[in-house]
């Protein structure tokens, strides 16, 4: 016996005394049961790049990724089965989104019911929930404490300069840091333009500022220098490239696809004034590349929008509407609607439609037209149905409307901006605009919380036209200067504070005004 203690060296023991430790511990848990903390492994809109990487503390890779609009759903995964009533009483935003849950096993979606505010950092925080096991083991452990941030894109719009440098000029201001960005050079006059659905580019119409005729536009794209895609890196802003010149053909009216892959123009032949047609192109055209463009097989129509599904063009042919396949052969309509001479907007997934019937005693009704064959009027007026737009937040329709003046010498329309409830066709007047501002535009928030608007001051016929002053608008008229506005917007069941919502005028001096998306 004595020989055998004396045979056990100091390591031995050290080794003994470990295992001993094990078995005690091990016994331990045995008998607490399974002690693991439910944790989340991934929160989808701080992109991390791994999945069980550890997210109970911020992490800082949450500014590479800026939720838009088009963002309404986040999840929430977890590295157990959770108790889902006590993640979802424990779940905190912060500020507060609305919305509600649903699962697919250790997964937690929650889909917002309006869109995120934009220029925002929001931070979710879970702590307290259980996981599905701990009532029936009579534990109270609860997930290992969670936060995770993440930020709304900039409030960003774009607008063509009216004064000084800007003249003229595409101009981006970003309202959340308040910086302004000529995007296009002096030289160049610009004319109309529309954003890509990624907001890194812009396609834009445009004549040289030496040239007064409104019908030798060429098109162009130009870089923002924003990306809202977290993994993409954004080119440098104002590069700007000709896409389709004006050698032989007239450019007028264009349009680009929801997809960001097509772009269709109305041309018109210099040689042969009676060849105007629709034609169609690839939208990632690079300066100096051969345009690959191709001619919708169709008769000649007027105004035109590409549908929503990025796959049709809706364009005004005869006395109706005509939705035709956006490839060569456009001679067979997918659908037509004789009844309505215009389409004003669609919704975002095409659902619906806001049509324009033109009556015979020269009033103009709005229509709200469904896939599943639902036409309901929403609007009748004496004067013009200007434009539209769906608020993807709510059912809800914006228009800019005119109404004819009675009782005057003078032919007048009265401009006013209006919310239609599409459901139940309620009209909530927003603001009454002076008549003398006939050429006024608006554009709606992708969140649905603003709405830009411009007024544009003609130049007096009485005086002569000054050289620099190259501005006109669509009808021809000069420009001699123009304000722009930002109207907050509420439900239009929040009737209780209408009277208190006022537009305020921004310091900026142009026209035309759009949302970057």
């Amino acid at each position: 016996m004595t020989n055998f203690k004396a045979s056990i060296q100091p390591l031995d023991r050290a080794a003994i005394a470990l295992m001993l430790l094990l078995c005690f511990v091990i016994g331990v848990m045995i008998l607490q049961g399974d002690v693991v903390t439910s944790r989340v492994r991934d929160f989808t809109w701080q992109h991390q790049e791994s999945e069980t990487k550890d997210l109970s503390i911020t992490n800082s890779n949450w500014k590479n990724q800026k939720i838009g609009a088009e963002y309404n759903r986040f999840a929430l995964s977890f590295s157990r089965p959770m108790d889902t009533k006590s993640v979802e009483e424990n779940l905190k935003i912060d500020p507060p989104l609305a919305g509600k849950f649903s699962w697919a096993g250790r997964k937690m979606f929650y889909t917002l019911l309006t869109p995120a505010p934009y220029g925002t950092t929001y931070k979710v925080q879970l702590q307290g929930a259980k996981d599905k096991f701990a009532e029936k083991e009579r534990t109270k452990r609860t997930n290992a404490p969670f936060i995770g941030n993440f930020r709304t894109r900039d409030r960003v719009m774009l607008y063509i300069g009216a004064d000084k440098e800007e003249k003229g000029r595409l101009v981006l201001y970003n309202l959340t840091q308040d910086q302004n960005k000529i995007l296009t050079p002096k030289d160049l006059v610009v004319m109309d333009y529309k954003p890509f659905p990624e907001g890194d580019k812009i396609i834009f119409s445009a004549r040289t500022s030496s040239s007064q005729d409104l019908l030798s536009a060429q098109l162009y794209t130009v870089t923002t220098g924003i990306s809202l895609q977290p993994k993409k890196q954004a080119e440098p802003a104002g590069k700007v490239d000709l896409i389709l010149d004006n050698k032989d053909y007239q450019n007028l009216k264009f349009d680009i696809s929801q997809d960001g892959q097509t772009i269709a123009i109305q041309r018109g032949n210099k040689a042969s004034p009676g060849d105007f047609g629709l034609w169609f192109m690839p939208a990632n055209t690079k300066s100096g590349e051969k345009p690959n463009l191709k001619r919708l097989q169709s008769p000649p129509g007027g105004d035109f929008t590409i549908t929503p599904d990025s796959q049709a063009v809706a364009i005004a042919q005869g006395e109706g509407t005509a939705i035709l396949p956006l490839k060569t052969d456009g001679s067979k309509p997918l659908a037509f609607f004789p009844q309505f001479g215009l389409v004003q907007a669609f919704s975002k997934d095409g659902s619906q439609a806001a049509m324009v019937k033109f009556n015979t005693d020269y009033t103009r009704d709005l229509f709200l037209v469904t896939n599943q064959g639902v036409n309901k009027l929403l609007l009748k007026t004496t004067g013009s149905i200007v434009q539209c737009q769906f608020d993807s937040a709510s059912p809800t329709l914006y228009c800019l409307v005119t109404q004819l003046l009675q009782g005057g010498e003078v032919y007048q329309e009265q401009p006013y901006l209006v919310a239609i409830d599409i459901k139940t066709a309620q009209q909530k007047p927003l603001l009454v605009l002076p008549p003398a501002q006939r050429n006024v535009e608006m554009s709606l928030a992708p969140d649905g919380l603003g709405l830009l608007f411009d007024q544009v001051v003609p130049q007096d016929p009485n005086t002569p036209p000054s050289p620099g002053n190259t501005l006109r608008s669509d009808d021809g008229e000069a420009i001699a200067t123009s304000s722009l506005w930002l109207m907050p917007l509420l439900p239009i069941t929040d009737t209780g504070t209408t009277a208190q919502i006022k537009p305020e005028q921004l310091p900026l001096t142009g026209f035309h005004p759009s949302w970057l998306p």
